[in-house]
């Protein structure tokens, strides 16, 4: 994977395709201040980069019938490291399972978990979670509401038009060298 060195118009550019994917090449390079051809050799370039990892569509988890949100703060009884991987190789294969970190800590894993209500989440953990080999114990935290949702991370304020970002300027706004 080639790096590229990131510049205002890169910046400007995972800016607006992480707030908006499905922003045409053409508005994406007006944006930009550039002209569409070169803008979609640069969105290649990224994604061929590793910056730009896919595209998605944000779904209404209630709409769809998931009015549940739930983070299960998972322990196992073994942290050997073929023990870890067998829980999340496990953990792949459950849908209702949409994001799982491993922690330095207590819990050894933070789960978030949808499901369409409290009943079937609690099937899930008892049927599912903490029947699963090396799980010592899960407490589950209900989340009550979503005050924010912004995925993906913070890009920084944009260097002046041709200009690359220092080291420095890079590290005070978060950024990657």
């Amino acid at each position: 994977m080639e790096r590229v060195k990131l510049d205002r118009v890169d910046l400007s550019i995972l800016g607006d395709l992480q707030d908006q994917g499905r922003m045409t090449n053409v508005d994406l390079a007006k944006r930009a201040g550039i002209t569409p051809p070169p803008c979609l050799r640069r969105v290649r370039a990224l994604e061929q980069a590793g910056y730009i990892r896919g595209f998605h569509a944000e779904l209404n988890h209630e709409a769809l019938g998931f009015a549940v949100t739930v983070f299960a703060h998972v322990g196992l009884k073994s942290q050997a490291e073929s023990d870890l991987t067998a829980f999340e190789e496990m953990v792949q294969r459950w849908p209702e399972v949409r994001e799982c970190y491993m922690l330095a800590g207590e819990t050894d894993f933070l789960l978030k978990i949808v499901a369409s209500d409290w009943d079937a989440y609690q099937h899930f953990v008892t049927a599912r979670l903490t029947a699963a080999p090396n799980v010592a114990h899960v407490k589950s935290a209900l989340a009550i509401r979503n005050s924010k949702w912004k995925p993906g991370v913070p890009i920084g304020p944009q260097p002046e038009s041709g200009e690359r970002m220092s080291r420095a300027e890079r590290r005070e706004h978060g950024l990657p060298r």
